[in-house]
């Protein structure tokens, strides 16, 4: 839809508030950024824009209660580099829930999600529910594709998707679903997923997510994880996680043979008081063929007043391509009850390879945000970047936000 589909749903909602009166409440978040940046894929030319960013709902429209229109998108101009007026629609659609007690009915350009895939789609969503233990999801509509300079695609990429979850157990939760993906009539994924988690005994939670690609007949994602809080502010966890990168059936990159990764991780979170909170880690990472890398982690936050925030954090990277040591510290001050000032340091020491001397590579950034009213606030950041491809390279933001 683009800039074009973006006006129209500026337009059809002027016009509804008009046509419904006093009856509908309407809410949302304008958002106008000022941007100026570094373009790199126009050889770092600078770049100055404006965007506009608008979230709306509009509910109480009907005299039950039960349609609502959300709806999402953005605008841009570019001053300097010939791309002009652009825009996106993210989504716009309309919702009527419990019909009949038993669905809730989506209707339009929306987000979708199951365990087995995930999309933007110009098409339908059906949850059934309050039938029992179990519930469902029916899905389906055209495949919404972004590029650089809107979308792409056409009518003949859609995606199709159901799924069943639990419904009404308390420390429960489960899925299992099917997502596939069509382009020029040929599929291009046919996924299956599951998704569950469980808590045990009042201080531990078991989760995990799983993705099988039935073109490919393999798992493509995996997860599992355990959490367990002995004491309120103690927090253990430990995960595993896996991906073999698969593609559609439909790209080109789909004739390439790939290395599984995996990975392996500890944690431990523990908050002393409202003033200090600590966190550490251990990340083994597998990448195939005998290559691993280790990742160690910690990190401090600290409050020593009531208006001033700092936070620490250090990884260490040794092993397969190369190591990484890296910090970033970052301090936030609220000068009032409308006022904050930040600021902060990223600091990091990488070798690509043996083969290689010890790169550097900063940032260092200073923002704030001004509450002007209570539905209205200003705020901005301007930052610099120096690496070994940039002597300084500084970007700078400044966006009014507008709640309604």
């Amino acid at each position: 839809m683009g800039i074009k589909g973006l006006l129209r749903m500026l337009l059809f909602g002027s016009l509804l508030c008009a046509s419904t009166g006093m009856a509908a409440e309407i809410h949302g978040r304008s958002s106008t950024q000022f941007l100026s940046y570094n373009n790199e894929l126009l050889d770092d030319h600078r770049q100055i824009e404006l965007n506009e960013y608008l979230r709306f709902s509009i509910t109480n429209i009907d005299k039950a209660g039960k349609f609502s229109i959300t709806g999402y998108g953005r605008a841009s101009q570019d001053f300097t580099n010939g791309e002009g007026l652009n825009g996106r629609l993210y989504y716009l659609y309309g919702e009527y829930r419990d019909l009949f007690d038993k669905a809730d009915i989506r209707i339009g350009r929306q987000f979708v999600n199951l365990a087995a895939g995930s999309a933007i789609i110009d098409g339908g969503q059906v949850d059934i529910k309050n039938i029992g233990p179990v519930g469902f999801t029916i899905l389906g509509g055209r495949d919404v594709q972004f590029g650089l300079n809107g979308e792409i695609g056409d009518a003949s990429n859609t995606v199709l998707g159901m799924g069943a979850y639990l419904a009404g157990f308390k420390n429960t939760d489960a899925e299992v679903s099917w997502f596939r993906k069509f382009d020029q009539g040929d599929i291009a994924r046919d996924i299956l997923g599951l998704s569950g988690k469980q808590y045990l005994f009042n201080n531990v939670k078991v989760y995990g997510n799983a993705r099988y690609d039935l073109t490919a007949e393999t798992f493509n994602e995996v997860q599992g994880g355990l959490k367990y809080f002995p004491l309120s502010n103690l927090i253990f966890t430990g995960e595993y996680y896996q991906s073999y990168a698969t593609f559609d059936t439909t790209s080109f990159y789909s004739v390439f043979a790939v290395d599984k990764y995996r990975e392996g991780l500890f944690r431990v979170d523990y908050t002393f008081n409202d003033m200090v909170s600590v966190n550490g880690g251990y990340n083994r990472q597998f990448y195939g063929e005998g290559a691993h890398a280790n990742v160690y982690h910690v990190g401090l936050s600290l409050r020593p007043i009531e208006p001033l925030r700092f936070n620490v954090e250090y990884d260490n990277r040794n092993g397969y391509y190369g190591s990484t040591n890296g910090a970033i510290i970052d301090a936030a001050y609220d000068v009032n009850k409308v006022a904050q000032v930040a600021g902060g340091i990223t600091y990091d020491v990488y070798q690509r390879d043996s083969l290689t001397g010890d790169e550097i590579a900063r940032r260092y950034w200073l923002g704030g945000k001004y509450k002007i009213a209570k539905n209205m606030a200003v705020s901005g950041r301007i930052q610099d970047d120096v690496n070994a491809r940039f002597s300084t390279n500084v970007s700078g933001r400044v966006t009014f936000d507008y709640d309604f």
